[in-house]
């Protein structure tokens, strides 16, 4: 019997499984941060920059604004974006239909989104979503504490269950504030190396945000177009 080998392998498999609880414990208090921002969401406000990278070309498009939620019944979350640089674009999330605002070229473009019912449960991820609620959908892990926006994150790592989901994003990563359980940064990763680079700042939560903040400024030229599915 080699005693010192045998003490080493079970201080090994302690070490283990004191690391997992702690893990777990972790992952727990930021799921349970989450479920009491949901409980009391009605709103967001926040500025934002996202980071569109593309592998096969290495390259990366910035954009930024200001994006806005905000509860529209029990269950249902409207968002819209009002993206300024580089160029002003408007979108729409509500009753099941995504609405982008060119004025460039005065076109609005809808998509119907109601078969998909993963869409709303991306749409929340870290803004007015239930942290517990995630496990329905993803495979969550905590990914140790990062500055992230100049807080002192939690990072989580989601993995989708569903394989078609899977076909998008491979990878989720949420940084989350543990004393306002919202997100602060995200990244959704894509298969093929692409990614999306979400950052957010000057957050606002259940502040007075105004109905025009929800309605596409259109013209009485403007033409909607929209894509068959």
């Amino acid at each position: 019997m080699n005693v010192k080998r045998d003490l080493s392998i079970l201080f090994s498999i302690l070490f283990l499984a004191l690391t997992c609880c702690a893990q777990d414990a972790n992952l727990e208090k930021v799921l349970d941060s989450m479920d009491r921002q949901a409980q009391t969401f009605r709103s967001a406000q926040a500025d934002f920059v996202w980071d569109q990278y593309t592998k096969v070309v290495n390259e990366t498009e910035t954009q930024s604004g200001t994006i806005y939620f905000r509860r529209a019944g029990k269950d249902d979350i409207e968002m819209a974006a009002d993206v300024r640089k580089p160029s002003p674009k408007y979108v729409l999330f509500s009753k099941q239909t995504v609405r982008l605002y060119e004025p460039g070229i005065d076109r609005v473009t809808e998509y119907n989104v109601n078969k998909n019912a993963d869409f709303q449960s991306f749409l929340v991820l870290g803004f007015g979503g239930s942290g517990h609620g995630m496990l329905k959908n993803f495979d969550v892990k905590y990914a140790g504490s990062e500055n992230a926006m100049g807080v002192n994150a939690a990072k989580l790592i989601l993995t989708p269950k569903a394989q078609k989901v899977q076909n998008m994003f491979s990878q989720i990563i949420l940084w989350i504030d543990p004393a306002k359980g919202i997100s602060v940064q995200q990244q959704f990763n894509a298969p093929d190396g692409d990614y999306r680079l979400a950052k957010y700042s000057n957050i606002v939560l259940n502040g007075k945000i105004s109905d025009d903040a929800f309605k596409l400024k259109t013209t009485s030229k403007t033409q909607v177009v929209k894509p068959q599915s």
